[in-house]
């Protein structure tokens, strides 16, 4: 990736949500509530190879260290923010240590993963692609 992508499309790697309301809801519905308990692991899935934790050389050995990265960014949204994902994964407390299965791309990529987080005061967006 370059900056002449960036140039051409100022939302790049981003696919720019739609505006009608049909296309909207789509788009929401691609996107799924999970649980602040859940966030630190989503975290961590997402900095390792693959998104799959287990297989994950060395996890054991820095996991501690992993989650307290985690827990660090976790901490920029107080209590009360909601937190988003596009990752396929069962139930309402969604343990991302588990082999993913899959997500809806919200990319130009066929295979991303991502946490949204809101608060009052921010908008954060965390995604990792794979753009092979």
């Amino acid at each position: 990736m370059g900056e002449l992508e960036l140039l051409e499309d100022p939302a790049f790697p981003f696919r720019v949500p739609p505006v009608d309301e049909d296309g909207a809801a789509e788009w929401r519905s691609r996107l799924f509530e999970i649980p602040r308990s859940s966030v630190v692991r989503l975290l961590v899935m997402l900095a390792t190879n693959e998104m799959n934790v287990p297989r994950q050389h060395g996890f054991p050995e820095r996991r501690a260290e992993m989650e307290r990265h985690a827990a660090a960014i976790l901490s920029r949204f107080p209590e009360g923010s909601m937190f988003f994902t596009n990752t396929r994964h069962g139930g309402e407390n969604p343990d991302f240590y588990e082999r993913v299965s899959g997500c809806w791309p919200m990319s130009q990529y066929v295979w991303d993963f991502g946490l949204l987080a809101v608060s009052d005061d921010e908008v954060g967006l965390i995604w990792s692609f794979d753009a092979s």
